[in-house]
């Protein structure tokens, strides 16, 4: 992204808006959970909103303001401003922009998740750090949202033409490519009619927004197509879920400081303690990556999402894992956490993971040795004795933990942290007191 000044991306947005002839411009901003919020504005009202911002009423919003203290801004940050090339030609253009939440008397919105990032990335820079992801979201297509009929066999991999799936996955890869957002490589996953578009690394708030954006995308496409996409971790019983496997690196400058041609791995020391600290946190922080009650029907042993808490490079069994270092390009050295899932808030997921590693960097936290073998057929007494720990279980194992947590409370703030925590516990609650279709088919013919 070029450096302007704020002044110089303002009159950028306004001479834009005039000369694709745009009509309406929606005001993008997330809620806790990560779910997309959107009220639309006319292009006459453009330039006031992007000097003081619009209004609105933010007590419906979940995790935002009680009833009492509703009026909250929205803030347009003119670094977002994109066209959205999925509305008809032949009408006047529609734009979209993200915004940052305000008070009324213009102080920064404890609440905003968009913030939190930020604030969290302020923290890595006061280090000398900055923070870039790539995350790699699967999803399915399905015929429509009332059922799993899919819309392929296909494999990991797999070109088996005519495949609908495929060229609605390549229309969306040209969609986000003219909205700005790099793509580096898209393909058939593992399931039936699951696939997978890959994002080119960047910095971690746009990522954020581009992760926003993306879902968005991928759904419109095949609403336009008369199908229905959705990022559920686990939609399909007896198949893969859905993960969101996030590819991370601090950078100094230019200078990947992961990167150490003298270590085995090619792992440097600030590598292996930001390791080490998703290692030792990621249990706590397993209720922020993996928020649904559904989450945790993907974090099984079988379906080649993680459980237990190992690294290696070779080994996609476990946790995290390093990619194969290609001489010559260090800037790639890299980790992935595997356990994520598409279904979460990217501002509060790369906050909670960015919190973890530069609490392993800051108090130098020791990296265990790494975990070549499959760690699922290890027995539980071998896995004991080796001290590989695993995630929680469920939601409610996940939410104590977190609950727990002060690294957690922390990085999201009070206010994220008790609103998330008690939209949590209500969700929990609601799951408990239902009887399921799978209780019915066991229970009903012999109790």
């Amino acid at each position: 992204m070029e450096n302007r000044s704020n002044e110089e991306n303002k009159e950028r947005v306004l001479k834009m808006g005039k000369e694709h002839n745009v009509e309406s411009i929606n005001l993008w901003f997330t809620d806790i959970l990560g779910i997309l919020k959107n009220f639309a504005i006319t292009t006459q009202e453009l330039e006031g909103a992007l000097e003081r911002g619009v209004g609105f009423d933010g007590s419906s919003i979940q995790g935002f303001a009680r009833i009492d203290e509703s009026d909250m801004v929205a803030m347009p940050d003119p670094d977002t401003f994109q066209l959205l090339p999925w509305k008809p030609r032949t009408h006047p253009a529609v734009a979209r922009i993200f915004c940052d939440i305000l008070r009324p008397g213009g102080e920064t919105f404890d609440g905003d998740p968009r913030y939190v990032l930020k604030r969290n990335l302020k923290r890595a820079a006061q280090m000398g750090y900055t923070f870039y992801v790539g995350p790699e979201l699967e999803y399915f297509y399905f015929q429509d949202s009332k059922g799993t009929q899919g819309l392929d066999e296909g494999g990991y991999f797999d070109m088996t033409p005519p495949d609908v799936a495929t060229d609605l996955r390549q229309e969306t890869v040209l969609t986000l490519e003219e909205m700005g957002i790099g793509v580096e490589c898209s393909h058939h996953e593992g399931a039936p009619s699951q696939h997978e578009i890959d994002m080119r690394y960047t910095e971690a708030l746009t990522m954020a927004d581009n992760v926003m954006t993306y879902r968005l995308v991928v759904k419109q496409i095949a609403l336009q197509h008369g199908v229905y996409a959705t990022f559920m971790p686990k939609p399909v019983f007896g198949i893969n879920g859905s993960g969101m496997h996030i590819h991370q690196s601090l950078f100094k400058g230019d200078i990947n400081a992961f990167f150490d041609q003298n270590n085995e791995y090619c792992l440097s020391k600030v590598a292996r303690c930001y390791i080490a600290g998703l290692l030792r946190h990621t249990p706590e922080i397993t209720a922020i990556t993996n928020q649904w009650v559904n989450s945790y029907k993907r974090l099984v042993p079988g379906y080649e999402a993680p459980v237990y808490l190992s690294w290696a490079r070779q080994n996609r069994a476990d946790l995290i894992r390093i990619p194969e270092y290609i001489y010559g390009n260090e800037k790639a050295t890299r980790v992935e956490l595997r356990s994520p899932d598409p279904a979460c808030n990217p501002y509060l997921v790369f906050s909670v993971m960015l919190a973890a590693g530069l609490e392993g960097i800051e108090k130098e936290y020791e990296i265990p040795d790494p975990v070549e073998e499959n760690v699922y057929e290890m027995t539980e007494e071998e896995r004991k004795r080796r001290g590989i720990g695993a995630l929680p279980s469920n939601l409610w194992e996940a939410i104590q933990l977190t609950e727990k947590s002060e690294l957690v409370k922390k990085t999201l703030g009070e206010h994220v942290f008790d609103a998330f925590i008690k939209n949590k516990k209500f969700e929990w609650d609601q799951y408990r007191r239902q009887t399921t279709e799978y209780e019915l088919r066991k229970y009903l013919p012999i109790l």
